[in-house]
């Protein structure tokens, strides 16, 4: 079952945006920004953003591998492994 998101409305945001940041940052949860009681924004952690964003880049990389191997195109797997190692090596770093 999914988790509810947190939220918060915008004044409360105005009103306190370190306790935001806080929360933000303990929960490791994004956290939904209300305005006029509909979701206007996202507030991440950078930690939060930069795994989502190496979790799409590892995507976007295996879609258009599958692409690439449907038009008959591929590359050697020693070599694709290699490069998926050193993009894991960069993330944990």
């Amino acid at each position: 079952m999914p988790k509810v998101p947190d939220i918060m409305p915008v004044t409360d945001l105005r009103q306190d945006a370190a306790a935001a940041l806080k929360r933000v940052r303990a929960s490791k949860q994004p956290l939904v920004i209300t305005q006029r009681g509909r979701a206007a924004a996202v507030m991440l952690s950078v930690e939060a953003y930069e795994r989502a964003e190496h979790e799409r880049q590892l995507l976007r990389l295996l879609a258009r591998g599958e692409k690439e191997i449907a038009a008959g195109q591929g590359y050697d797997l020693d070599k694709v492994l290699d490069e998926a190692d050193a993009l894991l090596a960069r993330a944990s770093k």
